[in-house]
């Protein structure tokens, strides 16, 4: 037997690792396969192919000859990953909304839930109690239960240190979007991840989105308030606090001044141009009380030809020109992404963007990308940084949980 009193050793570890991650990147393979990958002894090979079995992370099926396919000699084992025998989540934990995606061990998502919450109740325990609820809620509908969860990885709408921990803010607002859920979700899940949103929406980029392929870019979170996730040279930067891509600064940057997200300021220019009687006859926001004019109904009236909208779309172009200039500058990114819900309709911004940016920076200009993957960026990269957050973890689980991996998967079928 490889462990003791539920940990591996180093050696055995190590050659488990190197062919649980082959297991992982690849569909059904033989021993041979897993040798060449790993540079393993056949010896080796076998022995953490039959281990991770006896773990439940991988399952064994039918040889070639068994499964129809004509083989000359002994024939070959095959094998698996047991993508279906423990499940991760990924929740992209806004101000106002929680979005649960439960989503098998290579990312398959099973059921995605989203629920509305009104920020003006928030209370730390209550924030910790609906992150609690959407959970069991979404594995309720899969008919799962929190002893089948491996990995789960909240996104959260302030800075997040490498603990998980977000710092204290003058207002209180970070602690209340992160009341310590690493250490609420700990006492049950066995392994655990917080990050700021924005960063989530770098990883999903990363992985099947505009940064694909790319190793140096920003990801701009454009929601209620602007945030940033950068990666350089391949790296997620996150700083001693987690405020690598904090935006407070731009409270002080001529042109941009407040840290505000583009849907916001589009809905306060309109109705400050509302206010002061600047909406054309006939127009149609002109008989739209103040109050209820919105950036979203902006865009969607830019979107159709209309010029009086488009001069707001346009200036929102500006003020995304000086930020992406500001990361130029900083970070040299060969990329910069704008995403999140209200991305969708600011093509024509990106357009005014793309024309001012130049001008921002000496630096080459970043090529500056609209996201595809709307409003669920940050639940999409909880869910595949819930995914290698599994990966990395899954043998190490028995020494800092207080259960081993083998008792949360299900039994092999």
């Amino acid at each position: 037997m490889s462990t003791a009193q539920g940990r591996l050793t180093p050696p055995v570890r190590a050659s488990l690792d190197a062919v649980l991650s082959f297991a992982w990147d690849t569909g059904v393979f033989v021993s041979a396969d897993a040798m060449g990958a790993t540079g393993l002894t056949r010896s080796t090979t076998i022995e953490s192919l039959d281990e991770l079995i006896d773990l439940g992370l991988l399952r064994e099926l039918p040889n070639s000859r068994d499964g129809g396919e004509y083989s000359k000699g002994r024939p070959a084992r095959r094998f698996e990953l047991r993508a279906d025998a423990a499940v991760v989540v990924g929740i992209d934990a806004g101000r106002s909304h929680l979005t649960t995606t439960v989503a098998d061990l290579r990312g398959r998502v099973l059921v995605s839930e989203r629920r509305e919450r009104d920020l003006r109740h928030e209370t730390a325990d209550g924030r910790r109690a609906a992150v609690h609820d959407a959970i069991d809620g979404a594995l309720e509908t899969l008919g799962r239960s929190r002893c089948s969860v491996l990995a789960v990885c909240v996104g959260v709408p302030a800075p997040v240190d490498s603990r998980g921990v977000s710092p204290q803010h003058r207002d209180g607002f970070w602690r209340l979007m992160n009341p310590d859920l690493a250490a609420a979700l700990a006492e049950w899940a066995p392994i655990v991840r917080i990050e700021n949103d924005a960063s989530l929406a770098a990883v999903a980029e990363g992985a099947i989105g505009g940064a694909v392929g790319s190793r140096d870019y920003v990801v701009l979170l454009a929601g209620d308030r602007l945030g940033a996730g950068v990666v350089v040279d391949g790296h997620l930067l996150r700083g001693a606090h987690g405020g690598a891509g904090e935006m407070l600064a731009f409270d002080r940057v001529e042109g941009v001044g407040t840290a505000e997200g583009l849907g916001l300021r589009l809905t306060e220019w309109v109705r400050e141009a509302a206010a002061a009687g600047e909406v054309p006859p006939r127009h149609p926001l002109a008989g739209v009380a103040v109050d209820e004019l919105t950036g979203r109904a902006v865009l969607g009236l830019a979107r159709s030809g209309d010029e009086w909208s488009r001069a707001f779309v346009r200036r929102a172009g500006a003020v995304l020109a000086r930020v992406a200039g500001i990361f130029g500058s900083l970070y040299d990114p060969e990329r910069v992404i704008i995403s999140g819900a209200v991305a969708e309709g600011l093509g024509e911004a990106i357009e005014e963007a793309r024309r001012l940016l130049p001008e921002e920076l000496d630096l080459p200009a970043p090529e500056l990308l609209l996201s595809t993957l709307g409003a669920d960026s940050v639940v999409t990269g909880a869910v595949a940084a819930a995914v290698k957050a599994a990966r990395e973890g899954a043998l190490t689980i028995g020494g800092s949980s207080s259960r081993t991996v083998d008792e949360i998967l299900e039994p092999a079928s």
